[in-house]
């Protein structure tokens, strides 16, 4: 029998990445077209952010049961599956006709993406090159930012330019989706950092010597994904209603720039420490939402653009930096397992944000409820920013974030 190819790790690390960004990519390609499944469904913004918050729920509930699996199958096998129940997702998507279709295939991106948001990351640790393991966490974030930005400009291109304005995204989606299936199959099997035995269901402990960090690390985390969260599951519809702007690609345009930005401080800022990086962040965090709070009620595109820069920037510096806390102090045999108890948090905070910004947008308009989101995201940038002085300053820099690590 002939032996099955593999990559080298060179084409592993980047197959990973490819698998990083597939899970923004997923997750924010509705977002260009809540405001037209509002206009031809009669939705109203709690409902399009229902449809959003399904999403980040199902993901939760997917790590709460198979948080650890890739720890015992393999990256490999996990990311696959993960990638096959996008693949379903997107599909539901491009061919939906009524609001049902919709959420159930919200529901399979959600199983996607929580099957391999935590093992992607690993891998990218793991196939780092000998001596520079320091990227790991810079590239994790790019990836993910740049799966953000394709989402926004090739959504919102599409939508406003070309025909089928809520199909033709996915169904580009779903090609792309297909290629990165295809490279995965190609990944190792196993890796030495793997656990022994079998994997059993059990819930995620993170060890107690960890803690401290584990929270600081995911309360940073946290607050990159509620600035997300406000960005993602109600942007285009305050670019569309509060700010005024019509145009999709516009409007694409803007939230891309949100992730451009935060692509273009992910690696210059890898040579700061963990705690530099998210104390930087949560300084932007805050100005950032002082400034999208001001544009909505100003109803100003530049200023709303200009929020969306320190967004960027937060969003990049908080992650980058949490992530980068956690796996320069994570066991690498539970590497796996703490990755995903931080994203079932992040995430589960994501879910509930959208609910209530999306409530509250309905009841109250979408003014209130930016005012409110922004208040939530000051308040945990202003926690982990605490935790980083008291907890982060001792433990290794981000440059050095899994160096020594197989």
């Amino acid at each position: 029998m002939l032996n099955r190819f593999t990559f080298s790790r060179r084409a592993s690390f980047w197959t990973a990445a490819a698998v990083v960004a597939h899970t923004l990519w997923t997750s924010a390609a509705p977002a260009m077209t809540y405001p037209l499944y509002a206009r031809e469904w009669g939705l109203t913004p709690f409902a399009t952010t229902t449809i959003f918050a399904i999403y980040p729920i199902v993901v939760v509930l997917v790590l709460v049961v198979f948080g650890d699996i890739s720890d015992y199958v393999g990256r490999r096998k996990t990311m696959l599956f993960g990638l096959a129940a996008s693949l379903i997702g997107v599909l539901l998507f491009a061919v939906a006709p009524d609001v049902w279709w919709v959420l159930v295939g919200r529901a399979f991106m959600g199983i996607g993406v929580g099957l391999s948001a935590g093992p992607s990351a690993a891998a990218l640790v793991e196939f780092s090159a000998p001596g520079q393991g320091q990227k790991a966490s810079a590239i994790t974030t790019l990836a993910q930012v740049t799966g953000l930005i394709c989402a926004a400009l090739v959504g919102g291109a599409l939508i406003q330019y070309a025909p089928f304005p809520t199909r033709l995204n996915f169904i580009v989606l779903l090609l792309v989706l297909a290629g990165i299936f295809a490279a995965t199959w190609f990944l190792p099997r196993h890796l030495s950092t793997e656990a022994s035995g079998p994997w059993r269901f059990k819930a995620i402990v993170i060890p107690r010597g960890l803690r401290k960090i584990f929270a600081t690390s995911t309360i940073a985390v946290t607050a990159s994904y509620a600035m997300g969260t406000i960005i993602l599951s109600l942007g285009a519809q305050i670019a569309h209603d509060v700010i005024g702007s019509p145009n999709a690609m516009v409007n694409g345009a803007t939230i891309a720039l949100f992730a451009f930005v935060g692509g273009a401080v992910a690696i210059p800022a890898r040579g700061l420490k963990s705690s530099a990086t998210i104390l930087i962040g949560g300084l932007a965090s805050l100005t950032a939402v002082g400034l999208l709070a001001f544009s909505a009620s100003q109803h100003s595109l530049g200023l709303f653009a200009t929020a969306l820069v320190f967004g960027g920037i937060s969003y990049s510096l908080l992650f980058s930096g949490g992530l980068g806390l956690l796996n320069a102090n994570a066991p690498p045999h539970h590497r796996g397992g703490t990755l995903s108890a931080l994203f079932l948090v992040a995430y589960l905070a994501q879910g509930l944000a959208a609910l209530l910004l999306g409530k509250l947008a309905t009841l109250y308009g979408l003014n209130f409820a930016v005012d409110v989101g922004s208040a939530i995201i000051a308040a945990l940038s202003l926690c982990a920013m605490l935790l980083a002085v008291l907890y982060a300053s001792p433990t290794p820099s981000s440059r050095h974030v899994i160096g020594n690590r197989p």
